[in-house]
């Protein structure tokens, strides 16, 4: 079988254009193996949210071409979701569109003596995150970071 990051480029080469000319954004592809079963998850997004409907329409409309590109030799279920609202920012654009914004940042090791932190997402400059934190700025370098999502407040 083709490499998990490979099958992950195809896709997301094949279904771009089919979901902008949808007006949607393609925010993530996945392919997992959890259990016995294989997923390819497809998450979409707009400024507005994502409805049920916008699902199924993607669903419907990359299917045909993922089954004529026949890149995965496993049976695999397809997924098509929203990001949530507790979204991972992984792309550039994520850093600049969520500055100004309150996020959980988990880290590998302790930095400052903690593993997790929250605060106001300042932007990334390079493989530095910076997050202002109780009004001090604070810099974790990218491969230091399990994880950067947006915080949800209530």
């Amino acid at each position: 079988m083709m490499d998990k990051n490979k099958i992950i480029e195809k896709v997301t080469t094949l279904i771009t254009n089919p979901v902008e000319q949808m007006h949607l954004e393609l925010v993530e592809v996945e392919f997992k193996k959890e259990g016995p079963d294989y997923f390819l998850r497809i998450y979409i997004d707009k400024p507005d949210g994502i409805s049920i409907d916008d699902c199924t329409n993607v669903s419907r409309s990359i299917e045909p071409i993922l089954d004529q590109a026949d890149l995965i030799e496993p049976a695999y279920m397809l997924e098509v979701s929203s990001p949530g609202i507790d979204r991972i920012l992984k792309k550039d654009k994520d850093f600049v569109k969520y500055a100004g914004r309150l996020v959980d940042l988990k880290l590998y090791k302790a930095l400052y003596g903690k593993k997790i932190f929250q605060g106001i997402l300042i932007g990334k400059d390079d493989d530095i995150i910076k997050v202002d934190i109780n009004n001090e700025t604070k810099n974790f370098n990218i491969k230091d970071i399990v994880t950067v999502r947006l915080a949800i407040t209530f």
